[in-house]
């Protein structure tokens, strides 16, 4: 570790891109696992269940990663401007890499109108995370943004359920609650967290006025999202009732619409 996060802070662009060709080794691994036929059958939902299976092998990574960082040096919370350790380096570098995948994944295979969604929200949290890798601050924030991947483990699991038509299952009824609960409470409370540092500190901040933008977009965006799980998970409405747009799940990629 001491001699390899040396390498990567002097390189840190090329490291996150080393990152994201792993990344992509994963990908082609994962599919040597066993499909619903429910997924086969569609080109759309074969896809889109390989790309969350690497989407879920990043959020379990880095989601126990970054409380890791968190309870064993608790500075990370006190100090998100330029508070870091070797290890919540290499996580802020890993993590990037899986975004620069999944950007690249959505656009190389035709998916970018359907998920534009996800690109705006990669491009900002990447930007950021470059931000922090290439200057050393705010690697603390990065490390406590990634809290939210302890709630994307459950948001994937639901999609790969309802994916395989297991919405009726035991299994999804507990991730449903399970899911909302982690939305609270790593998802909101790491946001308006991070967004209550960035306000506090504004007047010394580096770049205070872009992260501060950052956080808002992104507020709105997990609002929004929020809203919508919401709305599928406990107030459906019935299929009737629902427009064109909310029962075309084979069109988009839209987390928690579908």
């Amino acid at each position: 570790m001491d001699s390899l996060v040396p390498v990567l802070k002097s390189h840190p662009g090329k490291s996150v891109l080393v990152v994201s060709l792993i990344f992509r080794v994963i990908h082609r691994l994962l599919q040597t696992l066993p499909v619903p036929k429910e997924v086969k059958q569609d080109d759309f939902k074969s896809w889109k269940w390989k790309n969350l299976s690497v989407s879920m092998v990043h959020s379990l990574l880095t989601g126990s990663w970054a409380l890791t960082c968190v309870l064993v040096w608790p500075e990370t919370l006190n100090n998100i401007h330029s508070y870091h350790t070797p290890l919540s380096y290499l996580l802020v570098c890993v993590s990037t890499g899986y975004f620069v995948h999944d950007a690249g994944d959505i656009i190389l295979t035709g998916h970018a109108r359907q998920s534009w969604e996800f690109l705006v929200h990669h491009v900002v949290v990447i930007s950021c995370f470059l931000y922090a890798l290439y200057t050393e601050l705010y690697v603390a924030g990065a490390v406590i943004a990634l809290f939210v991947e302890v709630n994307s483990v459950t948001l994937h699991l639901r999609l790969l359920l309802k994916m395989a038509n297991a919405q009726s299952s035991s299994m999804f009824r507990i991730n449903k609650l399970v899911n909302i609960s982690t939305y609270l409470s790593f998802r909101l409370g790491t946001q308006f967290y991070l967004t209550w540092y960035i306000v506090k500190n504004y007047t010394w901040l580096d770049h205070g006025f872009y992260f501060l933008f950052a956080m808002i977009a992104m507020n709105i965006m997990i609002l929004t999202y929020f809203f919508r799980l919401l709305r599928a998970d406990f107030f459906p409405k019935s299929r009737s009732s629902a427009s064109p747009y909310e029962t075309r799940n084979n069109n988009s990629k839209k987390i928690f619409c579908d």
